[in-house]
């Protein structure tokens, strides 16, 4: 079964700053908790006509754009998942942002530090976490780049509450934003 991406913000300044949030909708696939996106201007179509909020659209990051980027990240106060409820499922991994619907989305800021399971990122586990042209997950880095680039801080684990006999815990890596 593929996992999907469980992010959780332990230190943030979108905590605080309205500005730094946003609603966003992705029309090219679906969008898990920690991935990365530029925000492309408003949806005007009919994911938010009708809806009383402000909708912008998302795109893959992409070579040139790496900086200003966001990252999706849906508290656990919505429950929607592609017509199914989050909480059904005690599983944080099978939880996903489906193409075409509203979540919501936050702008990483320097010194942010944030916990993301080893599922969202590609590439082998290096000291460096960082944007790249044409995905939207994090790529494991030997260095930084210009663009949206986390230092990995600490290994440590997400508890999950899946009911079985497994370690019901999985490995996730704090991270601290270092360049936007």
């Amino acid at each position: 079964m593929a996992y999907h991406g469980i992010l959780i913000p332990e230190q943030i300044a979108a905590t605080n700053v309205d500005s730094f949030n946003r609603s966003a909708v992705s029309s090219a696939s679906s969008i898990d908790n920690g991935f990365v996106f530029q925000l492309v201007g408003k949806n005007s179509g009919s994911v938010a006509s009708g809806s009383g909020i402000e909708v912008f659209n998302v795109v893959a990051p992409a070579t040139g754009s790496l900086s200003g980027l966001w990252m999706a990240y849906q508290g656990d106060e919505i429950v929607l998942t592609d017509s199914k409820y989050k909480g059904l499922d005690p599983d944080p991994r099978n939880f996903f942002h489906a193409q075409n619907k509203v979540f919501s989305a936050y702008k990483p800021m320097v010194g942010d530090i944030i916990l993301v399971n080893a599922e969202a990122f590609t590439g082998t586990k290096n000291d460096y976490a960082v944007a790249v042209n044409g995905t939207y997950m994090l790529t494991w880095s030997a260095t930084t780049v210009v663009g949206l680039s986390y230092k990995w801080l600490a290994t440590k684990y997400i508890s999950l509450a899946t009911g079985g006999i497994d370690s019901q815990r999985i490995t996730a890596y704090e991270l601290e934003c270092i360049i936007v």
